[in-house]
């Protein structure tokens, strides 16, 4: 594979920014649209809480005069799209003075290290499954057993956290139910917080895994049924060589190309059912502040939590489309 041509890495890199805009703008656009704003839902809060707030009526139309929320829709969007280009996504109105980044910088790194475990588990044994289901030397009650775990692919993310929950950490104990690692746990490169934190981390990574592998293995199976009619399949079985042989080196190899292409584009998927397990055990990621936020109306932690959400599946998208050919050298950038 030579080097990337100017003309397509341009072409990619424009469909890569205009993914961002659109997206950007949509959901910049849809908390606008719930009824209600996010200062009179904080002091709505507050007035629950303490039963009264003096002068309430001022301190709204402050605060909205503070953070721009009086300005014309036009004004508050050009403003928007300008702090996004420098990362700056203001302050989060439910947890005044801190800023969205540093929510962000504290939240990112959990689920980031979440969803690549997640997806490489679930990527390598779907495929694995499937391959191994397609096989015709695997033995029958594998081709029994498979189908049978793949149960789990029909059921929600959420529901799987809550039936992992219940299981393992309710009736048998075995994983904590709430958090991200133990409480008094001194985070840091040391095996008490690494240990902690894999612990902790096992059944939200397995509700992403359980309800996500049958779909990798579904496709790998049906990739490797439609190799098995090619010609150098039967120029390799013709040849007299062995049958682990021909899966690993002619089936899966071949099979496992639009399993690749297929990853990047489900990871959008992945990542908004991983969202919704972070929130079932309380793990300190993006989702548990994604749900506070809405649950506060804080447009600005709405915005840009899932503004860097997206930044991700399209950088994803972008580097595997990037690196196709030197997963394939028969594709060639542009197509020749």
């Amino acid at each position: 594979m030579g080097p990337i041509p100017r003309n397509y890495l341009m072409r990619r890199l424009g469909i890569f920014f205009l993914t961002i805009f659109l997206a950007a703008t949509i959901i910049w656009l849809i908390p606008r649209l719930a009824p209600g704003d996010p200062i009179t839902a904080m002091i709505d809060r507050m007035t629950r809480t303490a039963g009264y707030v003096e002068n309430s009526d001022i301190i709204i139309e402050g605060w909205k005069e503070r953070f721009g929320l009086n300005d014309p829709l036009p004004v508050q969007y050009v403003r928007y799209l300008g702090n996004m280009l420098t990362l700056d996504f203001g302050y989060s109105l439910a947890y005044f003075p801190t800023t969205v980044s540093q929510l962000i910088a504290q939240a990112l790194p959990w689920t980031l290290g979440l969803l690549l475990i997640a997806v490489t588990i679930t990527f390598l044994i779907g495929n694995f499954l499937g391959a191994i289901l397609a096989w015709s030397s695997t033995p029958r009650l594998f081709k029994y057993l498979i189908p049978a775990a793949m149960i789990f692919t029909s059921i929600p993310s959420i529901l799987a956290a809550l039936f992992l929950l219940y299981i393992f950490s309710f009736l048998l104990n075995w994983f904590p139910m709430l958090g991200s690692y133990e409480l008094g746990v001194t985070p840091g490169l040391n095996l008490e917080f690494i240990g902690s934190v894999i612990k902790h981390g096992t059944l939200p990574a397995l509700s992403v895994i359980l309800v996500s592998f049958g779909y990798w293995a579904l496709g790998m199976r049906g990739m490797m049924i439609t190799i098995e009619g090619e010609d150098y399949m039967h120029l390799a079985r013709a040849k007299g060589l062995k049958s682990f042989y021909i899966l690993y080196r002619y089936m899966v190899r071949n099979a496992i190309l639009p399993q690749i292409t297929a990853l990047a584009i489900t990871l959008g998927t992945l990542v908004s059912g991983q969202i919704l397990v972070e929130y079932i055990f309380a793990y300190k990621g993006m989702g548990t502040v994604i749900y506070d936020a809405i649950l506060n109306q804080d447009f600005a932690v709405i915005q840009g939590t899932s503004f860097m959400l997206i930044v991700m599946t399209a950088m994803a998208v972008l580097i595997i489309d990037l690196i196709y050919p030197l997963i394939d050298p028969r594709i060639s950038h542009g197509g020749k």
